[in-house]
């Protein structure tokens, strides 16, 4: 689509906020939307009247976009129609005090209700005239469970019959998809009779479509739903209203109202942009795949971590020229050591203990990246540097994390000469293992999981996907000695072994998972969980445990099961259980990986091979993965359940 310099108006549903009425209408202001939509519920909880409603908002800059719902108006019997244009006249005068001039209402669900079109238009056509006497406009939706009515083309059918100026269509993206229903016809409509334009993403569920609707709608690209071709259909009408979000979400609405209003407005900043219009976005970096990880710890956890690096093949490649900050290469992998005082990593230190507390991914325009990031709302970060150090710009995560932004543009591995004093070689007395001999080098970062808190997936897929153009993939469910994990990976187009971005996120509602355990014992979300990619796990690993590398041990039924899933020989099973490999295959090749036991409770490290087109990540093998680190963590013996 050409692109336009039009800004849409962008407005919120106060129903898809936490809160007070007061402290949505805050929140909506504070964050940067024009307007919000009243919901009758919030407005009959507000200890106030309509008119103090009106003077709040317009006191915070937000114009009242929108009133709703007017609920089961048209096609009802005689005595019930009288009743309901006297309901509609009172919701006028409400209307009036508040500000705004158009109703919202949406298709009858009534048992009572009438099949016939016809009586509808009429129903409707008199209560557009007796708006349009007060200077009133009303909107009509199709809900996707309306009792006769539930298909934009029915609701449009009835407002075309009815022919009045003060009576446009509505239309909302989840009653639209949520059937399956086509919305490219809408393109065809005359934009000045659509009065109003509601977005809503959804993921894929299989359940009936009132339930769906009241608990698991979410923004714009955070769902599975084709928001951008119903969108698309829209625009080409000629509407140029406001862009609204009606969010039934119960997550959501147990949320600070501040960080879900940040995500909504994100969310129609991405899909205006993406539709072509408003003052458009930097297109979205190229990532190369993952600079370095850093890790915030102090003395002795440095100490410790390093050990373990060494086990794994990583050595001691340098050492800041300013601050106390060490860095370990294998292959293609980076991973720094910071114990600096009064740093960023510090700070992170004192609220995770030894984390990751930065990644740094190589893209191909930073500057550009960033100013994509600030676009969408993201917040930069500076970090202090010493003389003649480079500045690395860097932006916060959701939870804080920073993403540095390595410019592939410029050479920069110079960024580890600038700031290192490199070692040509291992010092010497270094106690690290060296290099493996004849193992298999590591080709890069395969992937990086993250815990994060329960019920803030979402705010996740929404950043990476708008700012970084990474893809969602299907949700997995894992299951955890102690609960279910729910899984689900971000991946970068053209994602590779040793390159691109792939960031699986995990969530569980019990404390007790893994990933639970992680996010209640460390404060707050981050990265539990790093995968390194080599061309030949079975090298690498036996020369690591030959170093003394801790692999998990696995099961010995793990491999009489896996002979029976796969057809494998002899011998290929024999190298998995004596190498403790777990493997995976999918129709585009296999997978091999290895799992250490996890660092201070905290962390994890993975060797994985991708034979073929192998796309996965190994997830039916997490859960044998989950058992042995909480056997190990509670203190069970290995050879209870080894050979």
């Amino acid at each position: 689509m050409p692109s336009s310099a039009f800004t849409f108006k962008k407005s919120i549903a106060t129903v898809s906020l936490s809160g007070t009425l007061p402290e949505k209408l805050e929140a909506a202001a504070a964050i940067g939307f024009d307007g919000v939509e009243i919901f009758e519920n919030d407005l009959l909880t507000f200890d106030g009247s309509p008119a103090d409603v009106r003077r709040i908002a317009e006191g915070l800059g937000l114009e009242i976009t929108i009133f709703q719902p007017f609920r089961d108006f048209e096609a009802m019997p005689d005595p019930i129609r009288a009743r309901n244009l006297d309901r509609a006249e009172r919701k006028f005068d409400v209307m009036q005090e508040l500000g705004t001039d158009l109703v919202l209402v949406c298709s009858n669900v009534q048992p009572a209700a009438i099949d016939d079109p016809a009586r509808a238009a009429a129903d409707l056509a008199e209560m557009a005239e007796r708006a349009q006497r007060r200077g009133l406009r009303v909107g009509y939706e199709a809900l996707a469970w309306g009792r006769h009515v539930n298909r934009w083309r029915q609701a449009w059918d009835i407002v075309h019959r009815a022919d009045h100026p003060a009576l446009g269509l509505i239309v909302d993206s989840f009653h639209t998809l949520a059937l399956n229903d086509d919305p490219s016809g809408i393109a065809d409509l005359p934009g000045d009779r659509i009065f109003f334009v509601q977005l809503a993403d959804a993921p894929a569920l299989s359940m009936d479509v009132l339930s769906w609707s009241r608990h698991f709608r979410n923004f714009p690209g955070q769902g599975q739903l084709p928001v951008r071709r119903f969108l698309d259909a829209v625009l080409a009408s000629g509407y140029r209203g406001p862009l609204s979000l009606e969010i039934f979400n119960d997550e959501f609405r147990a949320a600070p109202a501040r960080l879900t209003a940040l995500d909504g407005l994100r969310s129609l900043i991405h899909v205006e942009a993406e539709a072509g219009f408003g003052p458009g976005l930097p297109a979205p970096p190229v990532c190369h795949g993952v600079e370095f990880l850093e890790f915030a710890v102090d003395a002795a956890a440095r100490d410790k971590l390093s050990a373990l690096l060494g086990s794994l093949g990583f050595w001691h490649a340098g050492r800041h020229r300013s601050k106390d900050v060490d860095l370990y290469r294998q292959g293609g992998v980076n991973l720094v050591l910071n114990s600096e005082e009064d740093s960023a990593a510090s700070e992170h230190f004192q609220m995770h203990g030894p984390s990751v507390c930065a990644m740094a991914f190589t893209v191909d325009d930073a500057a550009r990246t960033i100013a994509r990031a600030e676009a969408l709302r993201c917040v930069s970060w500076r970090e202090r540097v010493g003389d003649g150090e480079r500045r690395i710009p860097a932006l916060r995560a959701p939870d804080g994390t920073l993403i540095y932004l390595v410019d592939g543009k410029e050479a920069h591995r110079s960024i580890w000469e600038d700031d290192f004093h490199l070692f040509a070689e291992e010092p010497a007395g270094q106690e690290s293992s060296p290099p493996p001999s004849h193992g298999s080098p590591l080709l890069g970062i395969d992937h990086i999981a993250q815990a994060l808190p329960f019920g803030r997936m979402d705010s996740f897929v929404l950043f990476y996907r708008a700012v970084f153009g990474f893809v969602p993939e299907s949700l997995w469910e894992l299951p955890d000695p102690y609960g279910l994990i729910r899984s689900r990976a971000l991946v970068s187009p053209d994602a590779e072994p040793g390159r691109g971005v792939r960031l699986p996120l995990n969530i569980s509602e019990s404390r007790r998972t893994a990933t639970g355990r992680f996010v209640s014992a460390t404060s707050g979300a981050g990265v539990h969980h790093i995968a390194f990619a080599t061309a030949d796990a079975d090298a690498l690993v036996t020369d690591r445990l030959a170093a003394g590398a801790p692999f998990l041990p696995i099961p010995a039924n793990y491999y009489d099961d896996l002979a029976v899933k796969h057809p494998l020989d002899d011998e290929t099973l024999a190298m998995l259980k004596d190498r403790e490999l777990l493997y995976d295959r999918d129709e585009q090749g296999e997978f091999l990986h290895a799992y250490t036991d996890s660092f201070d409770d905290r962390f994890f490290f993975e060797v994985v091979e991708r034979r073929g087109g192998y796309r996965q990540f190994g997830a039916v093998n997490a859960a044998v993965r989950m058992a042995v680190q909480a056997q190990l963590r509670e203190g069970a013996r290995p050879e209870l359940y080894l050979d």
